[in-house]
């Protein structure tokens, strides 16, 4: 009941920002996440698509993915950067195709493809890093609390493999990505949020 009262009170949110700012061409997107329905409002104008957040997500799934995306794209679908990575999630050409996603222009155009290719991701890195998150969440490493939300951040940006280096050798190998973010800036910034939801699988597919 509550969880449909909370609902309730976001979409009307939502709702009445849509009237206030005027836009047109609206798009409504649901995704299902733990029995949890969390909706974003997508609008155009004049070629140009304005994503209007969802208030108040706190450290839900939810508000994890969310926050990743922001700080990834701005919670662009549609975004590619000057390195060719690509959604709302930046994900690499290789990535895709680990999930046997090959087209790449209608990736682009497939919010509800992202979006299952991000929780995917999430599944394989957790279980890649299942051991390490075992041994290191609740510890610091350089004044930082290890949680598992920021280890599967972290491996988003650096890839599982890196996150591993770097928590295996109590912060000495901190990977950085070509715009200068780094494994601990990501543990830092997405620490925290319930991503019990993810459940840790070698073969996750779409």
């Amino acid at each position: 009941m509550q969880t449909k009262i909370k609902l309730t009170i976001v979409v009307s949110i939502l709702l009445i920002s849509y009237f206030t700012i005027g836009l047109s061409r609206e798009k409504t997107v649901t995704y299902n996440v733990a029995d949890k329905n969390a909706v974003a409002m997508v609008f155009s104008k004049d070629k140009m698509t304005q994503q209007i957040n969802i208030p108040n997500l706190g450290k839900s799934f939810i508000g994890f993915k969310e926050a990743l995306a922001f700080k990834e794209s701005r919670g662009e679908y549609n975004c590619v950067n000057t390195l060719g990575y690509l959604g709302k999630y930046q994900f690499g050409r290789t990535t895709l195709q680990r999930f046997k996603i090959y087209n790449t222009k209608g990736f682009l155009k497939d919010a509800s493809l992202q979006e299952d290719a991000f929780i995917a991701l999430c599944s394989v890195n957790k279980w890649i890093l299942r051991k390490d998150i075992k041994r290191k969440v609740g510890r610091k490493i350089n004044g930082i609390l290890i949680t598992e939300s920021g280890i599967l951040a972290a491996s988003h940006l650096a890839g599982a493999g890196n996150v591993k280096k770097y928590l295996r050798s109590n912060g000495t190998n901190n990977f950085k990505d070509a715009y200068g973010s780094n494994i601990e800036s990501y543990l830092k910034k997405f620490a925290g949020y319930d991503t019990s939801f993810i459940i840790a699988d070698r073969k996750a597919q779409i």
